[in-house]
C-alpha cells in the first residue's frame, strides 16, 4: 500500500462546512450561533436528532445553512439508526489532503463537498451501562459505529479538518475561531485530533470491560434463539 506523503497545509483552515451528530446536545444552540457569527456562510451537515434540533434552533435557512445528511448521500438512514453517516461521499469529504489532485477529482466525481468542522459525541454507553437493569442488549444499542469512524477520520486528517468531542470545548473553539477570521489554526487542529483520539479511546475500552465483565450466559439469556440458523433476505 503506497501512503501519501503530504508537504503543503494551510496553517488557518476556514470553516465553511460543519459535519454535527452529537448525542449530547448541550450547548449545541451556542455553538451553531457562535459559528454562524464567525462564519456567515457555513453550512450545517446534520443527522437525524441533531438536524431536527439545529432545524428549530433560530430558524436557520434550510436552503442555505442546513443539510441533512441523508439529502447529501442520497441514502435514507438505516431502521434504527444503524447506519446514518458510514458513506463514501462523506469519507471524501473528511480525508481528503489539501492540495490533492487526485483528492479533487474523486470529490467532483461523486460530488462530493470537503468538511472543515466535525462536531460529534458518542452514544452514552457508560452512562446506559451504570443504569439499574442495564442488558446485554441494551448495552449493545448502545454501541457507537458511525461516531468514532468519524472522529477518527477527521482527526487523522488534522492537517485540514477540525473535530470538537466535547461540548466544554464550544467556547474556546469559537473564541479562537473568531479571533482567527472565521478559520482554525494548525495547532488547534492538531490539539483537538489529540482529544478526539484519547476520547474514542476511553470508548473502546469501556465497551472492552464492559463486555469481558459478561459471561456468554450473561449475554444469551436475553435473546430467544431461533433454530432456522437466520434467514437469508
Amino acid at each position: 500500500m503506497n501512503l501519501n506523503v503530504v508537504r503543503r497545509i494551510d496553517d488557518r483552515v476556514p470553516i465553511r462546512r460543519a459535519l454535527v451528530s452529537v448525542s449530547d446536545k448541550t450547548n449545541l444552540e451556542f455553538l451553531a450561533r457562535g459559528l454562524l457569527a464567525a462564519c456567515p456562510d457555513v453550512v450545517f451537515y446534520s443527522t437525524g436528532g441533531t438536524h431536527a434540533a439545529l432545524a428549530g434552533l433560530f430558524g436557520l435557512d434550510t436552503r442555505r445553512h442546513l443539510v441533512a445528511v441523508s439529502d447529501y448521500t442520497g441514502q435514507p438512514e438505516m431502521q434504527g439508526g444503524l447506519v446514518k453517516t458510514l458513506d463514501f461521499k462523506i469519507y471524501l469529504g473528511l480525508l481528503s489532503e489539501p492540495y490533492n489532485e487526485a483528492h479533487d477529482a474523486d470529490l467532483a466525481r461523486c460530488g462530493a463537498v470537503r468538511f472543515d468542522l466535525v462536531v460529534v459525541n458518542l452514544y452514552p454507553f457508560v452512562q446506559t451501562v451504570q443504569k439499574p437493569g442495564c442488558t446485554p442488549e441494551v448495552a449493545r444499542g448502545h454501541i457507537d459505529i458511525g461516531g468514532p469512524c468519524m472522529l477518527r477520520a477527521a482527526a487523522k486528517n488534522y492537517i485540514r479538518v477540525a473535530c470538537l468531542t466535547d461540548p466544554a470545548d464550544y467556547e474556546g473553539f469559537l473564541r479562537e475561531t473568531i479571533q482567527n477570521g472565521g478559520a482554525v489554526s494548525f495547532s488547534l487542529r492538531f490539539r483537538l485530533a489529540q482529544k478526539a483520539f484519547e476520547h474514542v479511546a476511553a470508548y473502546d475500552q469501556a465497551i472492552a470491560r464492559y463486555l469481558s465483565g459478561l459471561s456468554v450466559e450473561d449475554a444469551r439469556r436475553v435473546y430467544t434463539f431461533e433454530e432456522s440458523g437466520g434467514r437469508d433476505v
